[in-house]
């Protein structure tokens, strides 16, 4: 039974949307159904009809009419009210709009880019001037002014390497005597889609081989990035290995002698078990995660990515953690576009590329609506104790979207516990989340499709709360009734055992119970039905 609640929710849910021409087909209580509105909720319902009868129009618009009282009935006792129900409703309104707050043309062509950055990996070195993690508009600005000093020397043709060496506040880019490291002089090896922060990957890829990009920002401070190469990607490879720690005694011949061991058909799996120092592949007979370019450290990835057949192994090697036999396992190729876009859409969605896709929604908004700020009311952001300034005096309106005033109040308990960006960029961030919010409050009105598929599930909800408390809790629990029904109709169920036909008698129960209660909302209300478009409407669907 609550099988066909549901089903009948689906097919008969509907927002009734006016139309000024569009003639009215059913009246319920003053309140009109069109012959639009109800074509568009019958043809959705043919979807799920799979029998010429269930399809019978004026069978259709006599369960429409049942559907109707019902929730008219629920919204009559309130049950819109109850608490259950505005958590769940709340819920569901914010998983609905949240697509809204995508811009799906974007999104597409971020998922593109992201499929051509998956199949091509580029090769590129960088200098790094970093900014506090709460820069001031001088601390920014000072950044910028020595990365762009530091491009113009590179520009006149001073080395990259030897610049980056001197003046980048990466670490890496310089030698480690305490770690006894060398350093990388701004090289940061080969790198794909997702590898690096996407503002750095953005700068990487749309600067052309040799060239020098301009100051771009990250939350790291300012960089400029050098191109050196742009090639198809190697994809993936899994592999095992053994590894002998530096610290072994006389690792060089230990290892030497497990290759010979191998050279006799000895099991790679069997030889990194009982030798290799890695504790975390040894168990696993020396399985490593699939890994890409840049992941591992550059011989261990020149090695792996050497080996042509599944089961061949490399002669020993050396790195800086120690001796190392790697044997591969499989290579992983970039998939094609079609196997793999569900994959990048969602890493696309959930990364940082998600808040460019907010930002274009933001910046189609900012054109749409009438925006004003009060300059007078920003003055706060100047005070130093802006977050403990007194309710009573941030009652100044200090944003206006399209009508909706919001006051400086609303601002401070924005930035209350936000104290990782100066007060004049979290104002930015403030307006962004404020026209989001003013959009997705209004989407009612201004999206047709987010109000109705709104609407039926509100309709629904209410549905189903009321069946469980008219129908199915009474009937579960009248036990007396379910006696009676048995007895009285007893021939239907050829004399069987009660306890032998209960469900069947409970759903012939419920049916009973709900057709008695269909006909008192009836008796209640005032329904009309206008005779010359239903003909119409039959007409034109045998026609059809």
């Amino acid at each position: 039974m609550k099988k066909l609640v549901l089903l009948v929710v689906l097919c008969f849910s509907s927002v009734v949307i006016a139309q000024k021409k569009d003639k009215g087909l059913l009246t319920i209580d003053g309140k009109v159904t069109t012959v639009s509105d109800f074509k568009r909720v019958y043809e959705k319902n043919l979807d799920v009809i799979d029998n010429e009868e269930a399809k019978d129009l004026e069978k259709n618009l006599e369960l429409y009419i049942n559907y109707k009282l019902k929730v008219k009935e629920a919204y009559n006792i309130k049950l819109d009210t109850l608490p259950s129900y505005i958590k769940e409703m709340e819920g569901f309104k914010n998983q609905l709009s949240a697509p809204y707050m995508q811009d799906t043309l974007f999104i597409n062509k971020l998922v593109k880019d992201a499929y051509f950055r998956t199949k091509n990996e580029v090769k590129a070195k960088h200098i790094l001037i970093r900014t506090p993690k709460i820069p001031s508009p001088k601390d920014t600005l000072a950044a910028y002014k020595k990365i762009t000093e530091i491009r113009n020397r590179i520009l006149k043709g001073e080395d990259f390497e030897a610049v980056a060496e001197e003046t980048s506040e990466d670490p890496s880019a310089r030698d480690d005597d305490k770690r006894k490291r060398k350093g990388n002089k701004g090289n940061l090896g080969y790198f794909s889609a997702f590898k690096m922060v996407f503002p750095f990957e953005e700068a990487a890829y749309t600067t052309k081989v040799g060239e020098v990009s301009k100051p771009f920002r990250t939350r790291y401070g300012y960089h400029i990035l050098k191109v050196d190469d742009v090639r198809p990607s190697k994809g993936e490879v899994e592999v095992a290995h053994i590894l002998l720690t530096k610290e072994t005694k006389n690792a060089k011949v230990l290892i030497d002698s497990i290759y010979n061991e191998l050279e006799k058909d000895v099991q790679f799996k069997a030889l990194a078990r009982k030798y290799s120092n890695d504790t975390g592949s040894k168990s696993k007979g020396g399985k490593l995660r699939k890994f890409g370019t840049g992941v591992m450290v550059k011989p261990i990835e020149d090695v792996a990515f050497s080996l042509e057949k599944e089961g061949e192994y490399s002669k020993p090697f050396q790195t800086r953690f120690g001796w190392h036999i790697v044997q591969l396992i499989k290579k992983h190729p970039v998939q094609s576009f079609n196997e793999i876009e569900r994959e990048l859409k969602n890493k696309v969605k959930s990364g940082e590329r998600a808040q460019l896709s907010e930002k274009a929604v933001i910046n189609k908004l900012k054109k749409k609506y009438t925006i004003s700020e009060n300059n007078i009311a920003k003055e706060i952001f100047d005070n130093d104790k802006i977050r403990t300034i007194a309710k009573d005096s941030l009652q100044s309106v200090l944003l206006t979207i399209n009508k909706k005033e919001i006051k400086q109040e609303a601002f401070v308990n924005y930035i209350k516990n936000r104290k990782n960006k100066p007060v004049f960029e979290l104002f930015n961030d403030f307006k962004d989340q404020e026209i989001l919010t003013y959009y997705k409050a209004n989407l009612e009105k201004t999206e047709p499709e987010f109000a109705n598929t709104l609407q039926e599930y509100k309709d629904g909800l209410l549905l189903f709360e009321l069946m469980q408390r008219e129908i199915w809790e009474k009937s579960s629990k009248d036990t007396l009734g379910l006696k009676n029904h048995y007895t009285t109709n007893i021939t239907k169920y050829h004399n069987k055992e009660f306890k032998k036909v209960k469900g069947e008698v409970m759903n012939d129960y419920q049916n009973y119970l709900e057709k008695n209660w269909i006909a008192d909302l009836k008796n209640k209300s005032v329904i009309k039905v206008d005779k010359k478009q239903l003909k119409k409407l039959i007409k034109f669907y045998n026609k059809g």
